[in-house]
């Protein structure tokens, strides 16, 4: 069974992942708007597979015979400077949800609440090669710099994305 207090919290990282997905599906859709198919298609996955991380944290709230309690997604942001700003802005953001996921990992600890441990271990792990992934991009992006050209070579290499 799971603790109240930890319900509470895995519920918090659902709408976490969920808005995650939004704003990955909003930089898809500023990116579609560029004509930047490449780039699209990277965000599309990532929005699919941040919702994916949602469900993971649904199915084990209620394996624990909890209670899932979905709550309100915030709007993202509709539109970025450019392609660097975007992945910018998503590099931050897997920082923010790997300190999230974190401060679950040592609630669990604290509580002494194993199977919760053992279930993040694998988010921990997840989210080493979530930032790895986006600060290539954001590397490259800023090699590239404003060389249209670069940016072309980039969302080209970024619509190669395919399912893990």
């Amino acid at each position: 069974m799971i603790t109240k207090k930890m319900q509470t919290a895995l519920n918090k990282q659902i709408n976490e992942e969920l808005f995650s997905s939004y704003l990955y599906l909003s930089m898809a859709a500023d990116f579609e708007s560029r004509n930047l198919t490449g780039a699209a298609k990277w965000m599309k996955m990532q929005a699919d597979e941040e919702f994916e991380h949602a469900m993971k944290f649904f199915h084990f709230i209620l394996g624990r015979g909890g209670e899932v309690d979905l709550l309100p997604i915030a709007k993202p942001q509709k539109s970025w400077k450019s392609p660097l700003a975007a992945f910018q802005d998503a590099e931050k953001h897997e920082q923010h949800i790997t300190k999230c996921i974190n401060d679950l990992y040592e609630m669990a600890t604290k509580e002494k609440d194993y199977a919760t441990q053992s279930m993040l271990k694998w988010f921990v792990d997840e989210q080493v090669e979530e930032e790895a992934s986006v600060g290539e991009i954001v590397a490259k992006l800023e090699m590239v710099a404003d060389s249209k050209n670069g940016l072309f070579m980039m969302d080209r290499e970024l619509g190669k994305r395919q399912e893990d």
